[in-house]
């Protein structure tokens, strides 16, 4: 089986409990906090970890305190980037949840969201067959190295999950990439007001119209919408008690990239990959440990 290429960022995540968001000049008090290793790429790539699919981490890792804890993290977990160090400081991630579960992020980003096209040519594009981006690094003045180093290999499998940065990238930009038709990967929030279609059955088709690839949508605790070449469906979800939402949609779309390249069908991959995101909802962080996964018998 070929490889997964996971481009983009690894980062610190400070996981910051609170009641609430403070309002400005309000004092809250911090109920817990943690250090763990985050960041769409690293998240995606540890699901696909779990489910024994071949990969490579894409991943720049730089200097300072966030970039030592980054390195550490992965080398005891014996993941290596083929990215050479940058001299610039890694960012990191607060993550600030609240009594509810909701996540908000305030990131600092660094040397993790910089790419340079040297470092493209020391991949063995041989060995993979697929690659996952998201929209955070794109947005970056160098996300263009990415897109170039796709559309030079338009064989390549892409998995696009852009999140909120779909509203902002340029329209140039977004235009090449749905001209790789990508997989696309987004939430019912992101589909609609990028679209500004009513309903999420219009979202899907008009960007299915833009790629001419699969659209999956996801809808939380309902599930998630797909839309493909010769079906549309709804895929119910699994009620969890959240205890936050970090990670979710990257447990998603790993599972699916994970679950297709295993030969499963998208409505199958969907739904597994909703039985995984609901047990990272009930899981602080944005991880499963490997017991946790096993439990889940996928």
């Amino acid at each position: 089986m070929k490889q997964v290429l996971v481009i983009g960022s690894t980062v610190t995540d400070v996981i910051i409990h609170v009641d609430h968001l403070p309002k400005t000049g309000e004092d809250v008090h911090v109920i817990r906090q943690a250090m763990s290793l985050g960041g769409c790429a690293y998240n995606v790539s540890d699901m696909i970890r779990h489910f024994q699919v071949p990969y490579t981490l894409f991943s720049p890792i730089g200097t300072g305190v966030y970039g030592h804890f980054v390195r550490e993290s992965l080398t005891e977990k014996g993941v290596r980037s083929p990215v050479p160090t940058p001299e610039q400081e890694n960012g990191c991630c607060y993550c600030y949840v609240e009594a509810s579960g909701e996540r908000t992020f305030v990131c600092h980003r660094g040397a993790e969201y910089r790419f340079r096209p040297e470092w493209f040519e020391q991949l063995d594009t041989d060995a993979i067959d697929s690659a996952y981006i998201c929209g955070l690094e794109i947005e970056e003045p160098t996300g263009i190295h990415i897109v170039r180093f796709l559309e030079e290999h338009p064989a390549l499998q892409v998995y696009f999950a852009p999140g909120p940065r779909i509203l902002v990238l340029s329209s140039e930009i977004l235009s090449r990439i749905f001209a790789l038709s990508p997989i696309l990967h987004l939430n019912e929030t992101e589909a609609l007001e990028y679209t500004r279609k009513p309903s999420i059955e219009e979202a899907a088709h008009t960007l299915y119209e833009k790629t001419g690839n699969s659209v999956i949508i996801t809808l939380g605790e309902q599930g998630a919408y797909c839309r493909t070449s010769d079906k549309a469906a709804f895929i119910p979800g699994i009620r969890a008690k959240q205890t936050d939402t970090i990670g979710a949609g990257d447990s998603h779309i790993g599972t699916v990239i994970a679950r297709l390249k295993q030969g499963a069908s998208m409505e199958r991959a969907i739904a597994d990959a909703n039985q995984v995101a609901a047990a990272v909802v009930e899981t602080s962080g944005a991880l499963l440990s490997d017991k946790a996964f096993q439990a889940l018998g996928i």
